[in-house]
């Protein structure tokens, strides 16, 4: 490893020198963590794991700078950091590749993993190489079967009939999270239609509250704005389930509010037509009712989501011909089907208070349906409750100086403020929160309803009718009963994909290999295997925890290898993934803490997002000409000028614009800094205290501040600062003590631990440059450890006072930091300067604020 490197010391080849390290890292395999009898402080360090849809591109050459920087700088703290790496590798893009090029899915996929993975060696991320995992390989996705009994046991994983998000481009469904807010599907880009399918899901909204009071346990080491995102998601709403009675039906129809107070204004219900219960009450009515419920279904089945919760589209709907009982008044009230409810909204019926809800109270103008004022938002919210006379109800005025509530039906804007109640009966007069809890006070009396919560959250629907992905471990005898397959029996291995017809047809095109698909039952009777795969999600839920671990053919993971390392101190990736990922993975984390597994619930302490890299203002794309691809970035400026380039580009959530950045800036910065490991001349080991004492300030303050900075993902700033240390070192070559003084080769010994951390080929030939190294992954500059900085080298040696006279500065005096009031002040006196300025005038005032300040006032 001392071997002579360069023939011409003074060229920095930046091509030559990845040459050199590259192989000798490869064969020490340096970053391996696996001796149990290390004692040092550990970190858990792990970057989102990759697709591999073809080799890196500039996205990823960001992400994994960022996430090797952090594993680094940790390592220069004495940390022993884990940071493995693995391919989430099943999915609809190798399907769809396969598909398209005719070709074997596990071969595309695995030869784009054996690009990526060159690749990623080239860009000198320290990724312990023991630990890699494919979730495509059997040896893992055996336990996504395991996870998956372990789940059905505890009633988490269930399957039933329902409406169910539909992408009609790669025939398959879709969770609610994968549907894209204008509707489209975030795979193919297809508007999502409904469609009923018996499905498989996760019951994760058992697990809403504590996934909503949980992210408090993140606050200041998540971005806010991805919290801010998970609350929105899961929803939590407050108020109270109501039961209403339906003529002829057999049982109560519960529907959700959050303002029970409104109960005296519900005019008539809406349930969605692709609801069960408009199915069972259409069924129930006319011929006539029925037909046109089944047309309207069908024309509401064609709309998203995003269409049907439109406020601004012209409402539609269809009377069942039924009738329900408000539960507070005992009036009858009208049940309409109409597409502005979702099915699985609360209980996939409302009760509609058309004066209150802006959707209710359009529906009730365009069907002539009843409008009841129940809260006068002209009364005052604060203050004495009104005394109600009949009177004033009778005019509508309950003490509100004459002003009565509007119309809703003439103004067509619906009263959504606050106000005192009216027209409510026992609620009259009371505000609204006041009156929400009387309300459910009422309904628990009378036993028709009681306090409850809703979420917009819904189940995890983890089916998928694709080939390329975990085989769900549930087979059915000839009842159609489900059998969970044994735990010894897996994994249940994916067939050979020769000879299967993997098109898109709506249904698994495993379900078309019968020799695969039919089988039998512990006790020997003939069974029938499910044919759906799992959602990926599921894969990269837990895939933290299968890398302390991965070649263990015994069990999912080690509960003692997670006590040792997790819950992943640093999680790094995209703000994509905010929703989707980060929210199963929590889910499976305390589904696994119930279980006994782990002792945590949350499995990633601490998250940074990294933002997109764009050219000229636009996300990169080979269908728009505008790529540069990894290799090209990395063979135009070498692999430690890009990374330097991404750290040095700004905050690492911002969007990095590549056209706008200078890779050969960050180029020509790392040429100097090499050129200076091989100028120094003092020796190795010489005392740095017995050298130039300003150089040895600045070197000790850079030691001071950059951890600060990391630790922050002040990224840049750190970079800014190291530019700045190259910047003193060289003068002090060039014009100042030489390159011979012992504390030229610390500052430069400095900055080549620093570069380290960014720039990792370059560092490395400094420091044998400079003298160190050896055969031994000890002997590697990623180990050097980070100097202490001195804390007397900090203390400025002097300060600069200012000596003002009646407001003016009349002197600067050089003083130490730690010099007393008294004795400035008499410093201050003593300077001539000051003394002409006072002339024969008293003193009036002397302030002194030491060490940088004296105002002396005199009497005029």
């Amino acid at each position: 490893m001392t071997d002579e490197l360069h023939p011409d010391e003074n060229a920095y080849d930046h091509a030559r020198i990845e040459a050199h390290w590259a192989p000798i890292w490869d064969e020490l395999q340096p970053f391996t963590v696996d001796d149990p009898a290390d004692t040092k402080p550990r970190k858990y360090v792990l970057d989102m794991f990759p697709y591999p849809s073809g080799d890196l591109h500039m996205g990823h050459a960001e992400q994994y700078a960022l996430g090797d920087i952090v594993a680094r700088y940790w390592r220069q703290q004495g940390f022993t950091v884990l940071h493995p790496i693995g391919w989430d590798s099943f999915g609809l893009p190798a399907e769809n590749a396969a598909i398209k090029r005719g070709a074997d899915p596990r071969q595309w996929t695995y030869d784009n993993i054996a690009q990526q993975k060159a690749s990623m060696k080239r860009y000198a991320a320290s990724f312990d190489w023991t630990r890699v995992l494919h979730t495509s390989d059997p040896e893992y996705y055996r336990w996504n079967q395991w996870l998956f009994l372990k789940m059905y046991e505890k009633g988490l994983a269930y399957r039933k009939d329902s409406w169910v998000n539909w992408d009609p481009v790669d025939q398959t469904v879709l969770a609610n999270e994968q549907v894209l807010p204008d509707g489209t599907s975030e795979r193919s880009g297809a508007v999502v239609v409904k469609k009923k399918l018996t499905q498989w899901y996760f019951k994760i909204t058992d697990y809403a509250d504590r996934l909503l009071d949980d992210l408090n346990q993140l606050e200041g080491s998540w971005p806010a704005k991805v919290l801010t995102m998970q609350r929105n998601w899961i929803g939590r709403s407050t108020g109270a389930d109501v039961d209403f009675v339906i003529e002829g039906h057999h049982s109560p129809v519960t529907v959700f509010t959050t303002r029970p107070d409104t109960l005296f204004g519900a005019t008539f219900m809406v349930v969605a037509p692709d609801s069960d219960l408009a199915a069972e009450l259409a069924a129930g009515s006319t011929p006539e009712v029925r037909m046109a419920f089944q047309a309207y279904l069908e024309e509401a089945q064609k709309k998203s989501e995003i269409d049907r919760q439109d406020t601004s589209r012209e409402k539609t709907g269809v009377f069942l011909d039924r009738w329900a009982i408000n539960p507070v008044t005992g009036e009858r009230i009208p049940v309409w089907a109409a597409d502005y409810v979702l099915a699985d909204y609360g209980h996939g019926a409302i009760m509609a208070v058309p004066a209150h809800d802006q959707r209710d109270l359009d529906f009730a103008i365009a069907y002539d349906l009843p409008v009841r004022v129940v809260v006068d938002t002209n009364a005052p919210v604060t203050g004495a409750i009104p005394v109600i006379t009949p009177e004033m109800l009778a005019s509508g005025d309950p003490g509100t100086a004459g002003a009565a509530p509007l119309d809703p039906v003439a103004t067509g804007e619906a009263l959504t403020g606050d106000g005192r109640m009216i027209n409510s009966g026992p609620l009259d007069g009371l505000s609204k929160q006041h009156a929400i809890t009387r309300a459910i006070e009422l309904l628990e009396e009378r036993g028709t309803g009681r306090a409850s919560k809703t979420y917009r959250l819904r189940d995890w629907l983890i089916s998928r009718q694709r080939y390329w992905g975990t085989p769900i471990p549930i087979m059915y005898d000839e009842q159609g009963a489900e059998v969970p397959v044994p735990m010894d029996a897996l994994p249940i291995e994916l067939p050979n994909a020769e000879g299967i017809d993997m098109k898109p047809k709506g249904t698994s095109p495993l379900g078309g290999v019968e020799d695969w698909v039919a089988t039998t039952t512990p006790d020997g009777r003939p069974a029938r295997r499910d044919t759906d795969t799992m959602d990926t999600f599921v894969d990269s839920s837990w895939y933290f925890l299968r890398f302390l671990n991965p070649t263990d053919d015994t069990k999912a993971f080690d509960p003692a290898m997670a006590e040792k390392w997790a819950p992943v101190d640093q999680y790094v990736g995209g703000v994509e993934h905010a929703i989707l990922h980060l929210l199963y993975a929590r889910f499976i984390t305390k589904v696994l803490f119930d279980l006994g597994y782990v002792s945590f619930t949350e499995p990633f302490s601490a998250l940074l997002n990294q933002g997109m890299v764009v050219l000229n203002g636009a996300k990169m794309s080979k269908s728009k000409g505008n790529i540069v691809t990894f290799t090209e970035g990395v063979d135009s400026y070498g692999v430690d000028a890009v990374r330097l380039t991404m750290a040095f580009a700004g905050p690492p959530e911002d969007d990095i614009d590549w056209a706008d950045v200078s890779p050969t800036g960050s180029q020509k910065f790392l040429a100097r800094a090499w050129r200076l490991s091989g100028e120094v001349t003092a020796p190795v080991g010489a005392d740095p205290s017995t050298g130039d004492v300003a150089l040895r300030r600045v070197t000790h303050r850079f030691l001071a501040e950059v951890p600060g900075l990391m630790e922050s993902f002040k990224f840049n700033v750190a970079v800014a600062r190291t530019m700045e240390l190259v910047n003193v070192i060289r003068k002090a070559i060039d014009s100042g003590p030489g390159a011979a003084d012992p504390a030229v080769r610390e500052a430069v010994e400095v900055v080549a631990v620093a570069l380290s951390i960014f720039a990792p080929y370059t560092a490395e030939d400094m420091w044998v440059r400079l003298g160190h190294g050896g055969d031994t992954s000890s002997d590697l500059i990623a180990f050097a450890g980070w100097r202490k900085a001195d804390p007397l080298l900090l203390v400025e040696e002097s300060v600069t006072a200012i000596v003002q006279v009646d407001g003016k500065v009349r002197d600067k005096l050089q003083v130490s930091p730690l010099i007393g009031g008294d004795e400035l002040e008499a410093l201050a006196r003593a300077s001539e300067a000051v003394q002409r300025a006072i002339g024969d005038r008293p003193i009036a005032q002397v302030i002194v604020r030491a060490p940088r300040v004296v105002n002396i006032a005199t009497q005029k």
